[in-house]
């Protein structure tokens, strides 16, 4: 008992050590972005270019009234507007302090946009919190991406140690040449080319995804009536869901057929190490049963492995990819990380980077835990 609870003592400071370490992680991250984004004037410049269209459109305002106000009048009133817009961006501090105030709002998600074309993709008026856009578009990501991640990595686990005991057979060889095909294409291609053929060529599916903003809303608000035990919802719920796979069932096919062949040949090659190792061999000698072989000494060690790559694509998932979406002008977490960066609005980066982070460092301090708990060489 006691030694068990000194492994155990000893496993909870690793895991304590690790968690510290991703935080510390997380938040050299998010301080290098917010360095490289304001300390280096870059939002300066977008800033000040979103102060003089403001001033411009407010001076043509001015001289349009009938009678126009006298010219010093004009001039007052633009400068007191500008004054007034400076201090709303900050930009009277000095740099080391909005690089830190950035810092600080980041870590809160305490952001807003600045560019109506952040607010076009979450499919809302500006103004916008950050953290209230990114939690628009990020059910967008999950359905298109990462249920195809899912739907790739089950096939892949299943399949890889069955291709694994076939070495060198036909079925081995084809799940190479697929994996090498898929690996070659990108998979922005594959979807353009899906959307001509499957689009416009054929009409079996949609040829524009911007449409999708309108049902996942609607899904959303009927399972949130539904919730509230307003059973009138479940149908509606059903048609926002017949019309929600139309519109995504095309990309979660692209992206799982563009992911599945690499992921197939990982877990293939995990396992083929595996089942040539010499405890398996002796194993197999001593007379046990395939099946209690694959369970006890194959399944439970590529778990590990397997699980990595797995949750660490999950995780990167989220992040959305941005050329594949903005191909199917898919408004998800990588068409706004490309709406954001295009237009220069600095505390929308901030916060995906913010996002995207913390879903990676959470992810690896999962994987940390599942070691402890799959491989006893590591409590020990």
């Amino acid at each position: 008992m006691g030694v068990m609870l000194v492994v155990d003592r000893r496993v909870l400071r690793i895991l304590a050590l690790r968690a510290l370490t991703l935080s510390f992680t997380l938040i050299i991250v998010v301080l290098i972005t917010s360095i490289i984004l304001t300390g280096t004037g870059y939002d300066t410049v977008i800033l000040n270019s979103i102060i003089q269209t403001e001033i411009q459109a407010l001076s043509q305002e001015l001289r349009a009234r009938n009678p126009p106000p006298p010219p010093e009048e004009v001039e007052r009133v633009l400068k007191e507007r500008r004054e007034e817009l400076i201090r709303l961006y900050g930009l009277d501090k000095p740099v080391y302090y909005r690089v830190l105030d950035n810092f600080l709002r980041t870590l809160t998600l305490n952001l807003e946009a600045i560019s109506d074309d952040v607010a076009q993709v979450a499919g809302v008026r500006p103004p916008l919190p950050v953290g209230h856009a990114i939690a628009i578009v990020l059910p967008r990501t999950i359905i298109m991406i990462t249920i195809a991640y899912i739907i790739s990595s089950v096939i892949a686990i299943l399949l890889g140690p069955f291709i694994a005991y076939r070495r060198g057979s036909l079925l081995d060889k084809g799940i190479i040449t697929y994996a090498a095909f898929t690996n070659a294409l990108p998979i922005w291609w594959i979807a353009m080319i899906s959307i001509f053929v499957f689009g416009f060529y054929l009409r079996v599916a949609p040829s524009s995804y911007r449409e999708v903003i309108k049902y996942v809303s609607s899904l959303g608000d009927s399972l949130t009536i539904l919730l509230r035990g307003d059973l009138s919802a479940f149908s509606s719920i059903l048609v926002n869901l017949r019309d929600l796979i139309y519109y995504s069932y095309l990309p979660i096919t692209v992206v799982t057929f563009a992911t599945l062949g690499g992921l197939i040949y990982s877990a293939r090659a995990v396992a083929i190490r595996v089942v040539t190792e010499d405890y398996v061999v002796a194993a197999r000698a001593k007379g046990l049963p395939e099946r209690a072989v694959l369970r006890r000494y194959i399944i439970r060690v590529i778990a590990g492995p397997i699980l990595t790559f797995v949750i660490l694509g999950l995780a990167f998932s989220i992040g959305g990819f941005i050329i594949t979406e903005s191909v199917f002008d898919w408004p998800g977490m990588g068409f706004l990380f490309y709406a954001a960066i295009s237009v220069g609005d600095s505390p929308t980066v901030l916060g995906l980077v913010y996002v995207t982070t913390l879903v990676y460092v959470i992810a690896r301090f999962v994987l940390e835990v599942i070691y402890v708990i799959l491989d006893p060489r590591v409590r020990l």
